[in-house]
């Protein structure tokens, strides 16, 4: 009897070899890493855990692009916040100024912050001297000085010192001096009784600061002693 070859192109369906399971080669960037997910220029600071205290750790809101223009939009951000800073200082300079016995309280309702915190406000704008004084405004006619005029004074000797404003401080009747630009040297701001009073008022300026003066009378006051436009 002749033995049967077993057929190469035959094989029994138990014995068809198993092919060895794939395994994919290792992960050099997780799924989790940023660097596979998101490109370093476009990366987004989202995910971070709620109880991070660490200085190192960003607590910015998600979807805060990163890269070159981090920096420009946090110093925006610091800017705007000066800003508001500023405003509710301003805010609280322009209500004092309408009225300067306002209270603490009204002042944090004015401006939506708590009596403590208007009060550090208005304590550190008097050491800073933007609130220099707090003063009583009166109507100068009931008070006897119906009479305001305004007074240039020119030096007679362009030699002599420049220390006119030093010389009328004892006349109360100058109610503010200013230095002006043009011929004339000061603007004197005086309120006085009448004529009269005016015009001794002014032979006093000459012999005390050895000046020329050239007067012009207010017929009316319209408004003034406004507050300043913050």
């Amino acid at each position: 009897m002749r033995n049967r070859q077993p057929n190469p192109t035959h094989t029994h369906p138990r014995q068809t070899p198993t092919p060895p399971p794939h395994i994919p080669a290792p992960d050099p960037h997780p799924v989790g890493d940023a660097r596979r997910t998101l490109p370093p220029r476009t990366a987004t600071l989202r995910h971070i855990h709620p109880t991070a205290r660490n200085r190192n750790h960003l607590a910015k809101a998600p979807d805060v692009p990163t890269g070159p223009g981090l920096a420009g939009t946090i110093r925006r951000s610091v800017h705007n916040l000066r800003n508001v800073l500023e405003d509710l200082d301003r805010q609280i300079v322009q209500l004092l100024c309408r009225d300067g016995r306002m209270s603490f309280t009204d002042l944090g309702r004015a401006t939506g912050l708590s009596v403590s915190a208007v009060h550090q406000r208005v304590r550190r704008l008097e050491q800073r001297g933007v609130i220099t004084s707090y003063v009583a405004l009166v109507d100068p006619s009931q008070v006897g000085l119906a009479l305001t005029a305004f007074v240039s004074i020119k030096e007679i000797d362009p030699s002599q010192p420049d220390d006119a404003p030093d010389r009328l401080t004892h006349l109360p009747a100058v109610e503010a001096c200013y230095s002006v630009a043009g011929e004339e040297s000061y603007l004197l701001k005086v309120r006085v009784s009448d004529p009269a009073a005016l015009e001794a008022l002014l032979q006093e300026i000459r012999a005390a600061a050895n000046v020329s003066t050239r007067t012009m009378v207010v017929l009316s006051t319209p408004y003034e002693g406004r507050p300043p436009s913050l």
